[in-house]
């Protein structure tokens, strides 16, 4: 029923890959984690996009008129450096189910897949970094706008 049903491979080496597994799975769980603070954060970003554009049609004021633009263009930014951190999470997080399943793999044929292995959970781990530079220009693109704007107008017309 199973192939090679004894084992050449001793129950220690069996341990040791399983162990060496468990690195990217507590990765990819970081992983998940990071995409899900970027997606709430990218969805705060839309609704403020959403309710200053509401007040934009209302016909404010040239000075509230150009504060209004001035923050919907910071909000793009914001949205363009989300979206690049969550897709560099994501393939962040698929590097690393490539970096298991290589392992894996490679257990199993007994090859060398190191180069592979090495390449994939490189990548995974520079995605990451990349997607948390992103998520820092996000905030710190925040933190700019309140500071150098203030609040928004609250209603079109005074």
């Amino acid at each position: 029923m199973f192939p090679n049903t004894t084992s050449t491979v001793p129950l220690d080496d069996v341990a040791h890959i399983i162990q060496v597994a468990l690195t990217p799975v507590f990765l990819l769980s970081g992983i998940g984690t990071l995409l899900n603070v970027f997606n709430t954060r990218l969805a705060r970003v839309s609704d403020h996009a959403e309710h200053a554009n509401e007040l934009l049609r209302a016909d404010p004021d040239h000075a509230d008129a150009a504060i209004l633009r001035a923050h919907l263009r910071r909000l793009r930014r914001r949205t363009f450096a989300l979206d690049g951190a969550i897709a560099l999470s994501a393939f962040g997080g698929a590097a690393t189910c490539g970096a298991a399943f290589a392992l894996f793999v490679g257990a199993l044929r007994d090859s060398a897949t190191s180069t592979a292995l090495f390449v994939m959970f490189g990548l995974s781990l520079g995605c990451t970094v990349t997607a948390l530079g992103a998520f820092i220009w996000d905030s710190l693109l925040a933190w700019h706008g309140l500071r150098r704007e203030g609040n928004l107008p609250h209603s079109g017309k005074k």
